[in-house]
């Protein structure tokens, strides 16, 4: 009983983490709990400096704390196949295309095989080469640098300076906060870089992200909102994000969200 519980309390943890804030409420749901067991959950964290816990739920402290590639591949899924489907929709045959990492890339790869596309790929995401590694008429490249644990992507001054070779098409991104006044955001120094070389490489930006990216901002700057010409989400086209990317002139595409739990 002792192992499940922490087990829930380190799970309570990374949904706090990734999502910045949430309500008890929520929480109870997402771990079929009571909101008694999730606040006493939360009182843990909170006195073990994890969380801050807050009037009806609890909010991630600072902008330094990335969850872990396996909690952020798992937290949304649903929503980031079909972000992912959406933007296979709109790349073009025969296209030069950078994969970001990141869960969500990495699910445009996967929804990538069996397109036909015929596309030549580029990416420092090592798990988003191995997923493409096998696909027919598909040319992968993938960069140089330092491989960063966890996320096995490729970061660093030799991951940036390899993408200043190339001349590429489009470039789909992932990050971890989109907002209306800081634009793009993530958590990592070393990984915004190579964005930015990415963004830099690439005419066209398409940036992916799942509605709990959605009016956070973290300690990164990668971009301005107006910087990408398309992005896809799974968050409502009233959220003030997406309405305000879509005033500015970006292609705002929105996918159906997963129903919440019942």
């Amino acid at each position: 009983m002792a192992g499940d519980v922490s087990e829930r309390q380190r799970l309570i943890r990374e949904c706090v983490v990734a999502h910045g804030e949430i309500t008890f409420a929520d929480l109870a749901d997402e771990f079929d709990v009571s909101e008694m067991t999730i606040r006493r959950d939360i009182d843990v964290l909170a006195a073990a400096g994890s969380v801050r816990k807050v009037i009806g739920g609890a909010i991630a402290i600072g902008k330094f704390a990335e969850p872990s590639f396996e909690s952020r591949a798992d937290l949304e899924a649903a929503g980031k196949q079909h972000i992912a489907e959406a933007v296979v929709s709109r790349l073009r045959s025969r296209e030069t295309v950078i994969l970001d990492s990141g869960s969500t890339a990495l699910a445009v790869a996967r929804a990538l095989k069996g397109s036909g596309l015929g596309l030549t790929v580029l990416t420092p995401s090592v798990l988003v080469a191995v997923e493409l590694a096998g696909e027919p008429d598909t040319t992968v490249l993938l960069a140089g640098g330092l491989v960063r644990p966890g996320e096995l992507s490729l970061i660093g001054t030799e991951t940036v300076e390899w993408f200043a070779r190339y001349n590429c098409d489009t470039f789909v991104m992932g990050v971890a906060g989109v907002a209306v006044t800081r634009g793009f955001t993530d958590y990592h120094r070393d990984e915004s870089a190579v964005k930015r070389a990415a963004i830099a490489a690439a005419d066209r930006l398409i940036v992916v992200a799942d509605h709990t990216k959605l009016d956070r901002s973290h300690l990164v700057n990668i971009a301005p909102l107006d910087a990408a010409e398309i992005l896809v989400t799974d968050g409502e086209p009233d959220h003030p994000v997406v309405a305000a990317a879509a005033q500015s002139g970006i292609e705002v595409i929105t996918v159906a969200s997963p129903k919440a739990k019942s």
